[in-house]
């Protein structure tokens, strides 16, 4: 049976399996192994400087020679290097497809496209899909309300691809995200209208994934209930929801009575620090990497809703294999089809 769908042909990729840009976890490894295996590997690249963007961009091509994509978010409120300098090195690294998050991608469409790349953006609403459309990228990314780590959406998946797919039509492929974490969900996205799906949490549960082992056993332990959705974790990100696994810091500020910014328990208390001493303080929306020591389960652990689906660790490639395998079978095993149809 065939996977092939519109979004494979404009990505040039194989199966319509895409690897969230999930962060600090992702790195050339992870990338590379996801698109070696005929997905689309994914590289965050925000929280880098432009030295180490274009080292981790130009290390991911050594390692494949399949498509993937590099992720910027625009939020001011958030970037460490101004974004127009930071896309500048990220094309200039030889980026083929970049995908653009929380803001609006129409000042940087032509310019990607001049330089020979493609461009994505991730939506959180049908009117916002019609304006990316008219700016010209080249594929919608729908980020539902299940989704983990910042949410630009308040309308859950099932709602919001239908709605976007209707808005879109045939002009560019669309990609589902948010709380997707098999191939039950990937075939359910694709019926919903989506050409392709998007999955986070269920990458960050791999070997290359560049997480600390609490952080992944933490996500291999966790039901579906076991999310929450929030603002809480807002320092260096102030204002913008996320998706966390429930922990012991969003406890004590539910215990006392949920005050805001600036009175909550333990405002200024160090849970963790980096490889090179910095301090992650409660409430920082810092992730929880390899070499960060400390009280790892205070952090922001971020998973979304499909986090009970994920409950073991395996190396990236055989994740990709297994979910499209999952893919096929539950499209299959649907009534009116048949092992074999395309």
């Amino acid at each position: 049976m065939t996977l092939q769908t519109p979004l494979c042909d404009a990505l040039d990729i194989e199966y319509p399996v895409v690897q969230a840009p999930i962060g600090s976890a992702t790195c050339p490894e992870l990338a590379a192994a996801v698109s070696n295996a005929g997905g689309l590997g994914h590289l965050a690249v925000t929280w880098r400087d432009r030295k180490d963007t274009r080292r981790v961009v130009r290390e991911t091509r050594s390692l494949t020679d399949d498509p993937f994509a590099v992720n910027l978010v625009l939020d001011d409120a958030t970037t460490v290097v101004d974004t127009d300098e930071h896309l500048a090195t990220v094309l200039d690294a030889g980026a083929e497809i970049v995908t653009l998050s929380f803001g609006d991608a129409a000042p940087y469409v032509d310019r990607i496209h001049d330089a020979g790349a493609l461009v994505a953006q991730t939506v959180g609403s049908a009117d916002a899909a019609r304006e990316a459309v008219e700016a010209g990228v080249d594929a919608i990314v729908t980020q539902g309300l299940e989704a983990g780590g910042h949410v630009q959406s308040e309308v859950a998946t099932t709602a919001l691809v239908p709605r976007v797919a209707d808005v879109v039509g045939d002009d560019v492929p669309i990609v589902a995200a948010g709380g997707i974490g098999d191939g039950r969900g990937i075939a359910a996205a694709l019926a919903l209208g989506a050409d392709g799906a998007w999955l986070g949490t269920r990458f960050v549960a791999t070997e290359e994934a560049r997480v600390h082992d609490e952080y992944q056993r933490r996500l291999r332990e966790s039901a579906e209930t076991n999310t929450e959705y929030t603002t809480l974790f807002d320092k260096g990100w102030p204002g913008t929801p996320h998706r966390v696994l429930r922990n012991e810091t969003i406890e004590r500020w539910e215990r006392s009575g949920r005050p805001p910014a600036g009175e909550r328990p333990g405002e200024d208390d160090t849970v963790a620090t980096t490889e090179t001493g910095e301090r992650i303080e409660r409430y920082d929306e810092a992730l929880a990497t390899p070499t960060v020591d400390g009280d790892i389960g205070a952090m922001a652990l971020f998973a979304g809703q499909s986090v009970g689906l994920t409950d073991d660790v395996r190396p990236a490639g055989a994740l990709v294999d297994d979910l499209v395998s999952e893919t096929r079978t539950a499209i299959s095993g649907l009534p009116g089809r048949t092992n074999g149809d395309g």
